[in-house]
Formats: C-alpha cells, sequence, structure tokens
C-alpha cells in the first residue's frame, strides 16, 4: 500500500463505476485486467448451425471436478446455444489465427456460422457434440455445469470431460507455453501475444523463516 507522501506515490485519475455509464466503465475494466486469456467458444444450435465466438472473460472455476468459465455479457449466440444444448468446447486461440478470431467477433446473425465465414476448419471432438476448432492446438470439451445471471451478464460453468493437446506441443508431461502461442486481450482493440516468459519458483515460508537474507533480496528488489 503506498502512503500520500513516499517517493512511489504518484497521482491517479479516479474512475467511480456509480457514476459512470455501462460502457465506459466497461472500457476502463477492460484496460486494467490484463491480459485476459481467451475462450474461443465452439458452440450449436439446437437447428445445428455451429457457432464459434471469442470471450476474454475467462478462467478456471475450479480443479476437482475440473470446471471453466467463461462470461457472455449480454445474450450472445454462445449462451443461447450452451443452454439449448448442453456442451461446447473451449478452443485456445493462436497467433496464426489473429485475424480469424478477430473476424469470429462480428455479429453474424444466429443462422449463420462464424467459423464457415472466416474459414476457420472445424472437427468433431471426443465426448462432446460440439465441434472443435482444428487449427488450435487445444480443444477443452465441456457440458454445461451450470450459469450464473450477474446483473447484465451470465456466467457459464462448463464441466471438462476431454482436453486435446497438439502432440507437439506436449513435454514432459505438459503443454509448453511456447508451442501454443496463445494470444490474450487488452484494452480497446488490443490484443497482445505471451511476449517474454518469466520463470520463477515459490519461495517456502520455512525458508524463508530460515534465511533472513532471502526476504531482504525481495525487498532490495522492490
Amino acid at each position: 500500500m503506498t502512503s500520500a507522501g513516499s517517493p512511489d506515490s504518484r497521482p491517479r485519475t479516479a474512475f467511480d463505476p456509480v457514476a459512470m455509464a455501462p460502457r465506459d466503465i466497461y472500457r476502463v475494466v477492460n484496460s486494467v485486467v490484463v491480459p485476459r486469456p481467451i475462450a474461443w467458444v465452439c458452440s450449436r444450435s439446437a437447428e445445428g448451425v455451429h457457432n464459434l465466438a471469442p470471450h476474454s472473460f475467462y478462467t478456471v472455476a475450479c480443479v476437482q471436478p475440473p470446471i471453466v468459465q467463461f462470461t457472455s455479457v449480454g445474450r450472445k449466440d454462445s449462451l443461447n446455444n450452451v443452454e439449448a444444448t448442453g456442451d461446447f468446447t473451449v478452443n485456445l486461440v493462436p497467433e496464426p489465427l489473429f485475424e480469424q478470431a478477430n473476424a469470429t467477433g462480428t455479429d453474424f446473425p444466429p443462422d449463420q456460422s462464424e467459423a464457415e465465414q472466416a474459414g476457420v476448419r472445424l472437427e468433431p471432438g471426443e465426448r462432446v457434440a460440439a465441434m472443435r476448432v482444428a487449427q488450435s492446438p487445444v480443444s477443452i470439451e465441456c457440458t454445461l455445469h451450470s450459469t450464473l445471471r450477474l446483473g447484465d451478464s451470465t456466467v457459464v460453468f462448463g464441466r471438462v470431460e476431454w482436453i486435446s493437446v497438439w502432440e507437439s506441443a506436449v513435454r514432459d508431461g505438459r503443454p509448453r507455453i511456447e508451442e501454443l502461442r496463445p494470444l490474450a486481450r487488452l484494452g480497446g482493440n488490443e490484443w497482445s501475444t505471451i511476449g517474454e516468459v518469466l520463470t520463477i519458483p515459490r519461495i517456502p515460508y520455512r525458508a524463508w523463516a530460515e534465511d533472513p537474507s532471502i526476504g531482504a533480496q525481495v525487498r532490495n528488489e522492490a
């Protein structure tokens, strides 16, 4: 916590969500909660139309059982489809599909497939009826666990039934970030790549307590 008189204190611009229009606070939140991973959600309508849309309000919700979540701001086709058919896939967006992922965010009518319009090839999944992105190195197949309505948005929880990763992207038993090359969302129309990857082990409290120089070194780096 920075006090007003400390050397690190700088003038701040305040944003009051109570006094701001929803669109304005949305722009601010999107610019500070960054980077955000992208759930490239593939779903199917009750009529069998395959929908593909990027959702950047996305994260892991639970490990046991494995559950992921994405948020539909407003009522989007992804939400309608998942509620109608009960399953979906979450596909990682790799760098080479940057323009195609952006294009699938276009508000096409529900009877049109974004994947077809953007030239993204789909293929059958292993455990669910929803398709997966063939050109994506990672696909997470989910069945609908539940939804939670929050104001103008709905959080969709999907129970993970199957995860498939390109063999070339797996080493030592886990997918490798340098092979996945995921894109992330920032504010406005900005996207990002992974950039520099930093590696650092977590410090056990026992080591911290037994060796005062560890804490001193960390504080000196601040």
